[in-house]
């Protein structure tokens, strides 16, 4: 199996999985998005400080 193989495997099983989570588990998968979203605010926050110099 090549590498371009194996990633699109990979990404078809992670996109399964994903939705199977957010059908099964409606209200964990928005906790989750919400975590997700807080994260990518702070490192962009983060990002934005180093460059600023603050």
């Amino acid at each position: 199996m090549t590498a371009a193989q194996a990633r699109k495997v990979a990404l078809y099983l992670l996109t399964v999985l994903v939705l199977w989570a957010v059908i099964s588990h409606p209200a964990r998968s928005t906790e989750f998005v919400g975590l997700g979203f807080e994260a990518v605010s702070g490192a962009v926050d983060g990002v934005g400080d180093l460059l600023t110099g603050r």
